[in-house]
């Protein structure tokens, strides 16, 4: 079984729910997801926030994102949460971070590394990932970075 596939079955049997924020991946997450059936049980909500602005618009703290850069995983946090609040689920997943580039406006933090949040609202917990991606193409790049996710989110939910 797919790890997906696990991680929608493990929701939709403790009635519990999810929620992303994602940045670099670009929505690969929630798409991920919603290809498991049964997945609008579980999943509330998802926004692809590329730019600063809609994180910020989605309840991101711009002060965060000024004072630790938007490569951070005070940002991940901040969006994992800010996330799981809007859309009152259990499991509020943020990920930020760069992908085979070099920012020009923000030269912190090294390329190919993602800051990446699993917020529990059931006991206010965060759960980091800081993830090297291979130099891969961008897409086996998210690929891997899902992966890693519903891991970490399997272990975090009891598996």
């Amino acid at each position: 079984m797919k790890l997906e596939e696990k991680v929608v079955k493990k929701l939709i049997l403790k009635c519990e729910t999810i929620s992303s924020m994602e940045s670099c991946t670009g929505g690969h997450f929630a798409n991920t997801i919603t290809n498991i059936e049964g997945s609008s049980s579980v999943i509330k909500f998802s926004a692809v926030t590329y730019s600063n602005e809609y994180k910020i618009r989605m309840g991101v703290s711009k002060s965060i994102i000024d004072k630790y850069s938007v490569y951070s995983f005070e940002t991940s946090h901040n969006m994992a949460f800010e996330i799981s609040k809007f859309a009152n689920s259990t499991y509020g997943i943020g990920i930020t971070g760069k992908l085979n580039r070099i920012d020009e406006n923000n030269l912190v933090g090294d390329d190919n590394i993602i800051f990446a949040t699993i917020y529990n609202s059931k006991n206010d917990n965060y759960i980091d990932m800081k993830i090297k991606c291979p130099n891969y193409q961008r897409s086996k790049c998210k690929d891997y970075i899902v992966k890693t996710i519903l891991r970490k989110l399997l272990k975090v939910m009891g598996d």
